[in-house]
């Protein structure tokens, strides 16, 4: 069977990076001050952080049945079948309802839920990739990524609480006396959940809980597991994320390769500028 790999832009993949992997891409759509955008087609990540910083309302949507299968119709003119790897089924309904727009296709489109978003659904897409030039079916890859959809953890420090009370993510009664402490917030996604981790007085007590929290999972949670890979985001400045990154390197060595990546924007309307994560993430076997 020849197998197309299609994924969203929550992964993080670029339009070009999808062209050079050879992945089709569901661009996501947000509104801003009401009026529809693309990510990556006609919403770059800097005109996004110019509009959120100016006060523009934005909203997130996931991508209309119509969009999904105009990327699929594509994907299946050159392709026997396809899996999609949406963004985490515990952060929209994107992925139920990818599941019922499959039931059209006769078998041909498989649907992983792998509860990931950002960069760790980015290793999704990169394992299913392998496992498809490797020649496994769409319905093997996809039971190969759900078995590991628990694999992975993403830990966020963000710059402020504004966008987290605009979000409903926290009361503005608690954004008020959070930004009066200076309490600089530390998040973290599990199973596609986000939560509060910690919260941080300085940049450096929230990198070493991040980075502290990265270390007790490889230490516990994925001891002794194959595959094991920490990865990076950010919504900070290039020359902050440059350092995030040589700070990464110093604790984990070669299990961080140095690729890292803008956050999703999905995350970044709850988390704002300023922001930058680490994780780990288990490599599905097969």
């Amino acid at each position: 069977m020849n197998t197309a790999i299609v994924t969203d832009s929550n992964s993080g993949i670029t339009t070009s990076e999808a062209r050079e992997l050879r992945v089709f891409l569901v661009p996501m759509p947000f509104f801003i001050g009401g009026e529809l955008y693309y990510e990556g087609r006609t919403l770059t990540h800097a005109e996004f952080f110019r509009r959120q910083r100016e006060g523009a309302e934005i909203s997130t949507s996931q991508p209309t049945p119509g969009d999904v299968m105009s990327v699929w119709d594509e994907a299946l003119k050159e392709h026997d079948e396809l899996v999609y790897i949406p963004m985490s089924s515990s952060l929209s309904g994107a992925c139920a309802t990818a599941r019922v727009l499959a039931e059209d296709y006769d078998g041909r489109v498989k649907v992983a839920d792998n509860l990931r978003i950002s960069a760790t659904q980015r290793v999704g897409v990169l394992d299913a990739l392998r496992m498809a030039a490797a020649g496994l079916s769409a319905e093997e890859i996809c039971s190969a990524l759900e078995r590991e959809k628990l694999g992975a953890s993403i830990y966020i420090r963000v710059d402020t609480l504004k966008y987290l009370r605009q979000g409903g993510r926290i009361t503005p009664a608690a954004a008020a006396f959070g930004t009066a402490l200076g309490i600089k917030p530390v998040l973290q996604i599990q199973g596609g959940k986000l939560d509060a981790l910690t919260m941080a007085h300085s940049i450096r007590g929230a990198k070493r809980a991040m980075l502290d929290a990265t270390e007790r999972d490889l230490n516990t949670r994925f001891a002794g597991a194959r595959d094991v890979r920490v990865e990076a985001a950010y919504s900070c400045s290039a020359e902050e994320s440059d350092d995030w990154a040589r700070e990464i390197r110093e604790r984990f060595g070669e299990r961080f390769d140095g690729y890292i990546a803008p956050l999703s924007l999905s995350i970044a309307c709850h988390t704002g500028p300023g922001a930058f994560g680490v994780g780990c993430v288990k490599g599905a076997d097969y």
